[in-house]
């Protein structure tokens, strides 16, 4: 593996992998919205630590509770909430994906080497995921199935969402007629996520790709050796269609129709999200379904379209709270969490769900579970700020 521990710490400041210039005001802002200790943007590390934050308690929960708890309406809301960490960082990683794109572009480099750049760096993300399941392979040595290697996990399903990003925005700079590309960029986008949206019912069932072998099809539909797709996994349908979602939306925010607009633009994203849902919804409530498999929860476009509702309210009100609610009054431990995503993700996942898990797995009451998942969070901010202070010092 060609990445290095060192490259990996500096890759840990964003699970998209890019540097912090991503978050440069590129976007909508204000001169009170950028960290005083950095360049990017605080509502963006924000929504990165509020996904790092239901992280820690989905892992936890799941990992720890006991099968009396389990049964509990605790537990299932929690699992409910776990559905939002991985769109919001394939999200995340599609606006970051889109800032660097126009950041390359303003540079005057063509559209072969800035898809050279970008696809290669997805490239490195995919080679992080590879790394990172060997790691809990080689941690779990004894018990950990040999097909755990080849487990589909979200820093795979980011890598690869980069990559086909790369190529849908080199393409469309290629049949783009005007002088700025990014409008057929961020059309394509939405084209990109429809299609992965509407195509996994039929990936998932009746049009399986069963010749492939399985470690191929699992990246389609989750399949893993296991003869049916699993919930469980990060295929590449549906979730890389987050991903293009926020490709699109990181290049509407650049437009010169969204820089007119300032903080109204946001605004505007909120309502379209309530909309999206209330969409997303009524489709559901229809007697008649397009698909012979229906399943909402795992492969539903209306579920799809739900969970892009919430995250555009959430992207809304994130950005308020920042800009002038308490996100900005002195340190906030989401924003320090955000700035080092991938770091915080990479070590608690041994210390809920690997060898050296703190409680007993599945052992746990409500309450000693919460105490677990307070120590861990506590655990992770110390880390991320040493990493921090490591870095502002030139480690």
């Amino acid at each position: 593996m060609a990445v290095s521990a060192h490259r990996l710490l500096n890759s840990a400041e964003d699970p998209a992998g890019f540097s912090p210039i991503a978050y440069t005001s590129a976007l909508p802002s204000s001169p009170h919205m950028a960290s005083s200790t950095s360049s990017r943007l605080a509502y963006v590390d924000w929504m990165r630590g509020l996904a790092c934050v239901l992280m820690f308690q989905t892992h936890c929960y799941d990992s720890w509770l006991g099968p009396d708890a389990r049964k509990t309406t605790f537990f299932m809301w929690s699992q409910l909430g776990g559905t939002l960490p991985a769109p919001l960082f394939l999200f995340l990683a599609g606006t970051s994906f889109a800032l660097v794109t126009n950041k390359l572009a303003t540079k005057g480099l063509p559209a072969n080497q800035i898809a050279g750049t970008t696809i290669r760096r997805g490239a490195e993300i995919f080679g992080m995921g590879l790394l990172f399941r060997l790691q809990e392979f080689l941690l779990g040595w004894g018990w950990a199935p040999w097909t755990d290697l080849l487990r589909v996990d979200i820093l795979n399903t980011i890598g690869m969402s980069m990559m086909l990003m790369g190529l849908v925005c080199w393409a469309a700079s290629k049949i783009s007629r005007g002088p700025d590309p990014r409008f057929a960029m961020a059309a394509s986008a939405v084209g990109a996520a429809l299609s992965i949206s509407l195509l996994t019912p039929m990936l998932w069932t009746v049009w399986r790709p069963r010749g492939l072998p399985w470690p191929v099809e699992s990246y389609i539909n989750g399949v893993h050796n296991l003869g049916q797709p699993q919930a469980w996994l990060f295929p590449i349908f549906p979730w890389s269609a987050f991903a293009f979602v926020g490709l699109a939306l990181g290049f509407l925010l650049q437009s010169e129709w969204a820089r007119q607009r300032g903080a109204a633009i946001f605004f505007l994203v909120g309502v379209g999200g309530v909309c999206l849902i209330y969409f997303a919804r009524w489709l559901d409530a229809r007697p008649v379904q397009l698909y012979p498999v229906y399943d909402f929860w795992h492969t539903s476009p209306n579920f799809f379209l739900i969970r892009v509702g919430l995250l555009l309210m959430i992207l809304a009100s994130v950005y308020v709270w920042c800009r002038w609610g308490a996100g900005q009054w002195g340190f906030s431990p989401l924003i320090q969490l955000g700035r080092t995503s991938l770091l915080v993700y990479w070590v608690h996942i041994e210390f809920v769900y690997g060898r050296f898990s703190i409680l007993a797995k599945r052992a746990q009451s409500i309450h000693s579970a919460t105490l677990g998942l307070v120590t861990i969070f506590l655990a992770m901010l110390v880390l991320s700020v040493l990493r921090t202070r490591f870095k502002r010092t030139g480690g």
